[in-house]
Formats: C-alpha cells, structure tokens, sequence
C-alpha cells in the first residue's frame, strides 16, 4: 500500500502533542494502539487523523482501555512491528502492569507520557507524578521540556530502543498543557530525512518468523527470574547510556540540535543551582540569568535521561557548587523527592560539601514563577553565605496556607 509524503515549512508551529503525532508519522510507525485521555489525546488523535488521510501505512487501533492498549502494544512488537503509543496519569496507572511486562520481554515500544497529576483529588492539569510512578519500571525514560524536543526525542527513543544490543522499552515525557498544548516554532525534518535517522525496522525474536520460533512471556520462578532482571538491569546501566550518547550525536549531525543526558546552563562559575525537569527548565534559566545580573552566581541543570539516572554526569555538573535546590513536581508521599534522593545519591561517595535541599512544587499544574525562582535562588545563596542549611531540607514551593516544611 502506498502513502503520501506530507510537505512540511522548516518551522512549522507546533503543540507538544502534534510534535509527537508528526514523529510517529515520520517514524512509519507500524502499530499505534491507544485509549484517549487528557492532555496526550491529540497525539494518537493525530496519528489516526493522518492514517485516515493516506499520510501513514501503518495500523491504528482503538482499543477498550489503557491497559489494554498496552498489551496491544506488546502484541505488535512482539510479532516484529514498530509500535508505539500515548497516556497519561490514570490511563499510565491503568497501563502500569504491562509495563513490566514489555520492558521484561524485551520489546521496543515507544510510549509518549504527557504528564498529569494522578487523583485523587482528579486534576487533568501537569506535574510529575505520572513519571515518577513508573521511574523503576525497566523503561528508558527522556524528558522534553518544549515541544520541539518533544519532536527531536521520539526520534532519539525509536533509534535507541530498536537497537539489538539495547531492545529495551522507551518513554519520551512532556509536560502536559505547558508542552502539549503551548504551539512554538518546531525545527522540522522533511519525510525521508526523518524516517532515515530512525532506519527501517529490524525486526529480532519476532513471533512471526516462523523458521525461528521463539517463546513470549514466559515462566521463570526462582531458577532464572534473577538473573533476567539482572540482565535486563545491566543493560539498562552499561550498555543504553552510551547508545544514548551515539544517537545524540548522531542526532546533533543530521540536525544541529545537540542533546545531552544532563543539560547544563551557566553552571562553569555557578556557586548556586536549582535541579528540575520539564518547561520548569527554561523559566528556571531565565531567572538564573536575571540573578546573575544581581551578583548571584547561578546555574540550572536540567535532566534530560531520568532513566538510566546519569549519576556520574550529575555529580560533575554539580562538583563546584556551594546550595543545590532539587525541584521535584510530585508528592513524595512519605520520603523526600525523586531527584532529592538521585542527586543525594550521586554525591554520596563525592568530596563535595555543598548543601542540598528539596523543593516540591508546581503540583496538579500550580504555577511556578519567576518571583518563586528569585525568593529560590536568595534562600540558596543565604545558605551558600552561611556554609549550612537555613531552612529545613525539604519544603513546598506556592502553597497556600501556614508554611509547610519537613525533614
């Protein structure tokens, strides 16, 4: 069956959800299998938009929920499709158990999170709780913080997931309404270029080969469940970061756009710095810069790979630096945040004396702003001046009510 080629500006404006409809399409993705839900909907919306006006060949299948959109997914991958497909929040909660299971049998499937707060209260609105839920599921996880990141990393996570050395499951997060559905000028690719970085599909151990019959989800028990996971485990850690770096600098060649597992940004001098995911990047670099104006030496450090957590390339972004905020966009529920205890960690066995707080905010899509960010940095800078913490370790950013503060 033949498709059409779609002509595309070399800026299109672009949301983060049609940015990543659009790669799927570019991508030839063989199998989308998908159940709607706020604020990803658009993306697999578009996908079956573009399949109904003869832009892709492949198949889209609407299915009766998340969980079973999931396991159609693993199904397609594993009979040796491209495959890939988009949630969020609940539907991520829904889909949560197959996720174990693709990632467990090997199977590169590319999943588009755009991030929602996770009821109850429900709230359709962005923050990280989503990610952080599935952070130790066995999946590669990237982080856009624009749209047209949202755009470069689905191309980024098919050409890493799909390599034989790697074939290990992929999530390109964005944060939802802020990215997905903000329209900025999106960088494009035209149809063959994009579609010849990801390559054409290589299938491996796929059901339908016939003259190598192999066996799916199997049975383990005590005997060799170990030593897949550990398997799986190494790979993740020893092997995926550096296709990483290849893909990214393969990406950087074709594009011009360079991407690294931890974004640094006038961190050469920095004495303080905050640590966040998402858009919260650039709003962050903004200050940082208008800080700098004021005499106060600060930086931003962005996470670009959650998963493998790049913890070596963290500690050298952060060896010099006197206060560190850590600013996790979710509830920790009973401990400190997800990237308090990563950074935490990837310091642990460091000479550095700097001192590192934790900071929770912009939850169910709360705001967080410029005049949050200065009040931020002069708390760090206080700390900095002080050679000790001055406020407690972990607090909430943007909260009505009394001042909440823990640990």
């Amino acid at each position: 069956m033949a498709f059409d080629k779609m002509e595309l500006n070399d800026i299109e404006v672009w949301d983060g959800n049609y940015a990543a409809a659009q790669a799927l399409r570019q991508a030839q993705v063989d199998v989308v299998s998908a159940y709607p839900i706020t604020p990803s909907t658009p993306i697999v919306e578009g996908y079956a938009k573009f399949k109904s006006d003869n832009f892709v060949e492949g198949e889209f299948v609407m299915v009766e929920s998340e969980h079973a959109a999931m396991s159609g997914c693993i199904g397609a991958a594993a009979a040796g499709g491209r495959v890939a497909t988009a949630t969020s929040s609940q539907g991520l909660a829904l889909m949560a158990e197959t996720l174990y299971q693709a990632s467990g049998m090997r199977l590169p499937i590319v999943l588009n999170l755009v991030n929602r707060a996770l009821a109850a209260p429900l709230n359709v609105n962005g923050d990280h709780s989503d990610m952080y839920m599935v952070r130790d599921s066995g999946w590669i996880q990237f982080d856009a913080y624009c749209p047209q990141e949202a755009y470069d990393l689905n191309f980024i996570a098919f050409k890493v997931s799909e390599d034989h050395d790697v074939r290990i499951p992929a999530i390109v997060n964005q944060d939802g309404f802020m990215t997905s559905h903000t329209a900025q000028g999106v960088h494009t690719m035209d149809d063959d270029t994009a579609f010849g970085f990801v390559g054409v599909y290589k299938p491996m151990n796929d059901m339908l080969d016939f003259e190598h019959p192999v066996t799916h989800g199997v049975q383990t028990e005590e005997d060799w469940h170990f030593e897949h996971k550990a398997r799986q485990h190494n790979d993740m850690m020893s092997i995926v970061p550096g296709k990483i770096d290849e893909a990214f600098a393969e990406f950087e060649k074709l594009t011009g756009r360079k991407y690294n597992h931890v974004e640094s940004y006038d961190m050469d001098d920095a004495d303080v710095a905050v640590v966040c995911m998402g858009t919260s990047v650039e709003t962050a670099r903004e200050v940082a810069k208008e800080m700098r104006e004021k005499g106060v030496k600060a930086g931003v450090v962005g996470i670009r790979v959650v998963r493998p957590f790049p913890f070596m390339a963290v500690a050298e972004a952060l060896k010099d630096v006197k206060a560190v905020a850590a600013l996790d966009r979710s509830a920790p529920g009973g401990a400190a945040g997800m990237l308090f205890n990563e950074i935490a960690g990837a310091l642990f066995n460091t000479d550095t004396k700097l001192l590192l707080s934790g900071y929770i905010y912009g939850l169910g899509g709360r705001d967080l702003t410029k005049a949050h960010l200065v009040e931020l940095y002069n708390e760090l800078q206080a700390n900095a001046d002080a050679g000790k913490l001055l406020t407690q370790q972990q607090q909430f950013i943007g909260v009505r009510g009394p001042k909440l503060a823990y640990l």
